[in-house]
């Protein structure tokens, strides 16, 4: 009688190959995550000043065109931000998942007077002009 113990080979083989697949999962999804975490908040950051950047030339537009002029721009963000506002830069912090926050800084030629606007999540209607006879420029939120 011959005795055959390669079955027995070939199942500690596949429990190995078993363990071992368990184990690189374990150690390398939390990494994906963390990673990928990290990506999707610098997007989201990046998409945040790029709507603000919309906000800043629009602003410098409306400077460098004088008085009488207005222009209307559409800003949709994925959060609400508070946006302060300089006659030479605007700035915004941004929240990251990490709890950290990134201050969203964009400079710009204007006489505007030192202020605040809140922009909500989604769409938001800006209207910036500088009204005939008027000293300072106008930024507001028209609903």
């Amino acid at each position: 009688m011959i005795k055959d113990d390669k079955g027995q080979v070939s199942l500690e083989y596949l429990l190995i190959f078993a363990v071992s697949i368990i184990l690189l999962i374990a150690f390398t999804l939390p990494l994906a995550h963390f990673g990928m975490e990290k990506s999707l908040d610098v997007s989201n950051s990046m998409n945040a000043k790029g709507e603000i950047s919309k906000l800043s030339n629009a602003i410098s537009q409306v400077y460098s065109e004088g008085q009488g002029s207005r222009q209307t721009i559409h800003m949709t963000l994925d959060k609400a931000i508070n946006v302060k506002i300089t006659s030479s830069y605007l700035s915004a912090p941004y929240d990251m998942k990490d709890g950290k926050i990134k201050e969203l800084k964009l400079n710009h030629n204007s006489n505007l007077k030192s202020g605040s606007l809140s922009l909500d999540k989604g769409e938001n209607k800006i209207v910036v002009e500088w009204p005939i006879d008027s000293a300072e420029m106008n930024v507001y939120k028209k609903y």
